[in-house]
Protein backbone atom coordinates (compact mmCIF):
# COMPACT_ATOMS: atom_id res chain seq x y z
CA UNK A 1 0.00 0.00 0.00
CA UNK A 2 1.35 3.40 -0.97
CA UNK A 3 1.18 6.34 1.43
CA UNK A 4 -1.71 7.67 -0.67
CA UNK A 5 -3.72 4.53 0.14
CA UNK A 6 -3.94 2.66 -3.18
CA UNK A 7 -2.00 -0.56 -3.73
CA UNK A 8 -0.27 -1.53 -6.97
CA UNK A 9 -2.83 -4.31 -7.48
CA UNK A 10 -5.79 -1.96 -6.94
CA UNK A 11 -4.35 0.58 -9.36
CA UNK A 12 -3.57 -2.11 -11.96
CA UNK A 13 -7.14 -3.51 -11.67
CA UNK A 14 -8.69 -0.06 -12.12
CA UNK A 15 -6.49 0.81 -15.13
CA UNK A 16 -7.22 -2.56 -16.78
CA UNK A 17 -10.74 -1.22 -17.35
CA UNK A 18 -9.38 1.48 -19.67
CA UNK A 19 -9.28 0.20 -23.25
CA UNK A 20 -6.10 1.21 -25.01
CA UNK A 21 -4.81 0.98 -28.55
CA UNK A 22 -1.81 -1.28 -29.08
CA UNK A 23 1.32 -0.12 -30.88
CA UNK A 24 4.73 -1.51 -31.72
CA UNK A 25 7.54 0.95 -30.99
CA UNK A 26 10.67 0.28 -33.05
CA UNK A 27 14.13 1.74 -33.42
CA UNK A 28 17.33 0.78 -35.18
CA UNK A 29 20.25 0.43 -32.78
CA UNK A 30 23.31 1.54 -34.69
CA UNK A 31 26.57 -0.11 -33.74
CA UNK A 32 30.04 0.77 -34.83
CA UNK A 33 31.50 -1.98 -36.96
CA UNK A 34 34.94 -1.88 -38.58
CA UNK A 35 33.46 -3.48 -41.72
CA UNK A 36 30.78 -0.80 -42.13
CA UNK A 37 27.55 0.34 -40.53
CA UNK A 38 25.54 -2.29 -38.70
CA UNK A 39 23.01 -2.55 -35.98
CA UNK A 40 20.01 -4.35 -34.66
CA UNK A 41 16.31 -3.58 -34.87
CA UNK A 42 14.61 -3.28 -31.49
CA UNK A 43 10.86 -3.53 -30.90
CA UNK A 44 8.49 -3.21 -27.96
CA UNK A 45 4.71 -3.52 -27.60
CA UNK A 46 3.10 -0.58 -25.82
CA UNK A 47 -0.35 0.66 -24.83
CA UNK A 48 0.81 3.96 -23.33
CA UNK A 49 0.73 5.98 -26.54
CA UNK A 50 -1.14 9.16 -27.42
CA UNK A 51 -1.30 12.18 -29.67
CA UNK A 52 -0.07 15.33 -27.92
CA UNK A 53 -0.20 18.15 -30.47
CA UNK A 54 -1.31 18.82 -34.02
CA UNK A 55 0.95 21.85 -34.58
CA UNK A 56 3.67 20.76 -34.37
CA UNK A 57 2.70 17.08 -34.72
CA UNK A 58 3.76 15.43 -31.45
CA UNK A 59 3.09 12.02 -29.89
CA UNK A 60 3.96 10.53 -26.50
CA UNK A 61 5.04 7.01 -25.59
CA UNK A 62 5.49 5.67 -22.06
CA UNK A 63 8.52 3.39 -21.59
CA UNK A 64 9.47 1.42 -18.49
CA UNK A 65 12.48 3.21 -17.04
CA UNK A 66 15.68 1.27 -17.73
CA UNK A 67 14.10 -0.93 -20.42
CA UNK A 68 16.10 -1.62 -23.54
CA UNK A 69 13.93 0.80 -25.56
CA UNK A 70 14.24 3.52 -22.90
CA UNK A 71 18.03 3.15 -22.88
CA UNK A 72 18.21 3.13 -26.69
CA UNK A 73 16.03 6.23 -27.11
CA UNK A 74 18.14 7.99 -24.49
CA UNK A 75 21.16 7.47 -26.79
CA UNK A 76 19.62 8.14 -30.21
CA UNK A 77 16.57 10.25 -31.09
CA UNK A 78 14.96 8.43 -34.05
CA UNK A 79 12.19 5.86 -33.61
CA UNK A 80 8.92 4.68 -35.12
CA UNK A 81 5.46 3.52 -34.11
CA UNK A 82 3.18 1.07 -35.93
CA UNK A 83 -0.47 1.24 -34.80
CA UNK A 84 -1.44 -2.43 -34.78
CA UNK A 85 -4.52 -3.81 -36.50
CA UNK A 86 -6.83 -6.46 -35.05
CA UNK A 87 -4.98 -9.01 -37.21
CA UNK A 88 -1.64 -8.34 -35.47
CA UNK A 89 -2.25 -9.67 -31.94
CA UNK A 90 0.46 -12.33 -32.39
CA UNK A 91 2.98 -9.57 -33.20
CA UNK A 92 1.87 -7.66 -30.09
CA UNK A 93 2.31 -10.78 -27.93
CA UNK A 94 5.68 -11.60 -29.44
CA UNK A 95 7.18 -8.18 -28.69
CA UNK A 96 5.60 -8.01 -25.20
CA UNK A 97 7.36 -11.16 -23.92
CA UNK A 98 9.61 -10.76 -20.91
CA UNK A 99 13.07 -12.42 -21.00
CA UNK A 100 12.61 -12.97 -24.70
CA UNK A 101 14.98 -14.09 -27.37
CA UNK A 102 16.89 -11.50 -29.38
CA UNK A 103 14.88 -8.92 -31.28
CA UNK A 104 16.60 -10.02 -34.51
CA UNK A 105 14.79 -13.37 -34.29
CA UNK A 106 11.50 -11.67 -33.38
CA UNK A 107 11.61 -9.60 -36.58
CA UNK A 108 12.63 -12.60 -38.73
CA UNK A 109 9.18 -13.43 -40.14
CA UNK A 110 7.38 -10.13 -39.53
CA UNK A 111 6.84 -8.23 -42.80
CA UNK A 112 8.03 -4.62 -42.60
CA UNK A 113 9.67 -1.83 -44.52
CA UNK A 114 12.48 0.31 -43.18
CA UNK A 115 11.54 3.93 -42.51
CA UNK A 116 13.44 6.46 -44.59
CA UNK A 117 13.62 9.06 -41.80
CA UNK A 118 14.30 6.78 -38.81
CA UNK A 119 15.74 3.58 -40.26
CA UNK A 120 13.32 1.74 -37.94
CA UNK A 121 10.99 -1.10 -39.00
CA UNK A 122 7.45 -0.04 -40.02
CA UNK A 123 5.05 -3.01 -40.01
CA UNK A 124 3.17 -4.03 -43.12
CA UNK A 125 -0.56 -4.12 -42.41
CA UNK A 126 -0.43 -1.65 -39.52
CA UNK A 127 -3.31 0.84 -39.37
CA UNK A 128 -0.80 3.68 -39.48
CA UNK A 129 2.94 4.17 -39.12
CA UNK A 130 4.77 7.19 -37.75
CA UNK A 131 8.45 8.02 -37.73
CA UNK A 132 9.51 10.29 -34.90
CA UNK A 133 12.40 12.28 -33.45
CA UNK A 134 12.58 12.72 -29.67
CA UNK A 135 11.81 16.26 -28.55
CA UNK A 136 11.62 15.72 -24.79
CA UNK A 137 12.03 13.03 -22.13
CA UNK A 138 10.24 13.26 -18.79
CA UNK A 139 10.73 10.90 -15.84
CA UNK A 140 7.37 9.92 -14.34
CA UNK A 141 7.55 7.33 -11.53
CA UNK A 142 8.92 4.08 -12.94
CA UNK A 143 8.45 5.23 -16.55
CA UNK A 144 9.98 7.67 -19.01
CA UNK A 145 7.56 9.68 -21.12
CA UNK A 146 9.12 10.27 -24.53
CA UNK A 147 7.59 13.05 -26.62
CA UNK A 148 8.40 12.77 -30.30
CA UNK A 149 7.93 15.04 -33.29
CA UNK A 150 6.27 13.12 -36.12
CA UNK A 151 8.50 13.23 -39.21
CA UNK A 152 6.48 10.93 -41.51
CA UNK A 153 3.13 9.14 -41.43
CA UNK A 154 1.56 6.49 -43.64
CA UNK A 155 -1.60 4.34 -43.69
CA UNK A 156 -0.47 0.89 -44.92
CA UNK A 157 -3.46 -1.08 -43.57
CA UNK A 158 -6.07 1.55 -42.87
CA UNK A 159 -9.03 -0.71 -43.76
CA UNK A 160 -8.68 -3.09 -40.79
CA UNK A 161 -9.98 -2.54 -37.26
CA UNK A 162 -7.74 -1.59 -34.32
CA UNK A 163 -6.11 -3.96 -31.85
CA UNK A 164 -7.03 -2.93 -28.31
CA UNK A 165 -5.95 -4.02 -24.85
CA UNK A 166 -8.67 -4.36 -22.20
CA UNK A 167 -8.76 -6.28 -18.89
CA UNK A 168 -5.38 -7.87 -19.55
CA UNK A 169 -6.12 -9.18 -23.06
CA UNK A 170 -5.79 -8.12 -26.67
CA UNK A 171 -9.22 -7.60 -28.20
CA UNK A 172 -10.94 -6.64 -31.42
CA UNK A 173 -13.64 -4.01 -31.48
CA UNK A 174 -17.11 -5.16 -32.36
Amino acid sequence: MHAEGVSNDEFRAAMSRLAAGVVLVTAHERQSDPDGPSGEDVGMTATSFMSVSLDPPLVLIGLREGSRMDDLLDEQPLWAVSLLSEKQSSVASRFAMKNRISDRLLFADVPYVRGEASGAPLLDGALATLECRTEQRVTAGDHTLVIGRVLTSALPGADAGPLTYFRGRYRRLG
